[in-house]
């Protein structure tokens, strides 16, 4: 299958047809920041619709929810068939969804395929108009080239977080449940640590949290981190936590990536049920998973791997297994692709 990729944000000086297509998804956002909606879509519908021209594409894939309604109408135009991967907040942020209501409803009745990262993020789009036959759920999987090797039962109790730091993750939340656990263990564990790897808005807060609480010792920022040390890390802590939850704005997970790594890296996962999380972190089989805002829950849950690295290390085969055998990054590429062949095919049964 060949692939000829276009995208919002390039301009190369020897892509000419790239560069049109840049320009023309910034004058889309800049009227969909003006509210005209319908004629945010013709600016890359155009050049997307010369595209196809030029290329005759067998299909066309468009990445996030507010890209697809961009260039949808060229593919109405042209009969080609649509996929489109929501991935997270196009799915469930509420500035997005009240602006896009009646674009994604259009949109519903367009694509031939949608590809979405959990249930929930499904069930909106249902409401929205999209045809269940035509959904795909399919996590983004991890990267078994990268992540494996931990050993929770020999390592010390560190607790590992890999996000950015925004409401959804719940950053503060998962330092908050960490206070509890150093003021339960703390004298007991002088190695009690919380490793933290991300950026984002609330960074600051979450140090100026850390400082309120008295956790300097205990708790380190790592900033930004690219995925091979990210993986270095999982193979030095105890366990992997991230306290997810919907966000003031109605922004959700789709399936985080990380807890996934985690979890393929061999470490029990301590997270929260929301989104698509229940399906990949099995309760009390590959992690803990507790309701989100209860902090004590969390502590409890955290303090559980602290005391008993055996369990971690139970815990943490199993999550492994788990991943192994369904979630990998190839697991998800395979799915798409047979997706994309099947709308390929009835197209083609169809024209």
């Amino acid at each position: 299958m060949r692939c000829i990729a276009y995208f919002g944000d390039e301009w190369p000086l020897n892509r000419p047809l790239q560069s049109l297509y840049a320009t023309a998804i910034v004058l889309s956002k800049l009227l969909t920041q003006i509210r005209l909606l319908r004629a945010a879509s013709w600016p890359a519908a155009c050049v997307a619709w010369l595209l196809i021209r030029r290329y005759r594409p067998d299909a066309v894939q468009a990445e996030f929810g507010f890209e697809a309604v961009r260039v949808m109408e060229a593919c109405a135009w042209s009969g080609v068939p649509m996929v489109v991967h929501f991935r997270g907040s196009d799915a469930s942020a509420r500035r997005r969804l009240n602006r896009l209501k009646q674009r994604y409803a259009r949109l519903m009745s367009i694509a031939a395929g949608v590809i979405v990262k959990s249930r929930p993020m499904a069930d909106t789009l249902m409401a929205l108009g999209a045809q269940s036959e035509r959904i795909l759920i399919s996590p983004s999987g991890a990267n078994t080239d990268l992540f494996y090797g931990s050993a929770p039962v020999d390592a010390p109790p560190v607790l590992l977080a890999v996000g950015r730091f925004v409401a959804k993750k719940g950053p503060l939340q998962t330092i908050r449940s960490f206070s509890h656990v150093c003021r339960e263990l703390g004298a007991r564990e002088p190695k009690l640590a919380l490793w933290m790897v991300g950026d984002g808005p609330l960074l600051k807060p979450a140090q100026a949290l850390v400082i309120a609480l008295g956790l300097q010792d205990r708790v380190r920022f790592f900033g930004v981190q690219p995925q091979m040390r990210v993986a270095e890390l999982m193979r030095e802590v105890r366990g992997f936590v991230q306290h997810s939850l919907v966000a003031p704005d109605g922004d959700s997970e789709g399936n985080p990536v990380a807890v996934m790594e985690a979890q393929l890296s061999g470490l029990p996962v301590v997270a929260t049920r929301h989104a698509g999380i229940p399906d990949v972190v099995l309760e009390g089989e590959s992690g803990f998973l507790v309701e989100e805002g209860d902090e004590a829950a969390m502590a409890h849950a955290m303090a559980s791997l602290v005391l008993r690295p055996e369990l971690a290390a139970r815990l943490g085969a199993c999550g492994r297994r788990r991943i192994q055998e369904s979630f990998t990054i190839a697991h998800h590429l395979n799915q798409i692709t047979r997706l994309i062949h099947q709308v390929i095919a009835a197209n083609r049964q169809q024209s």
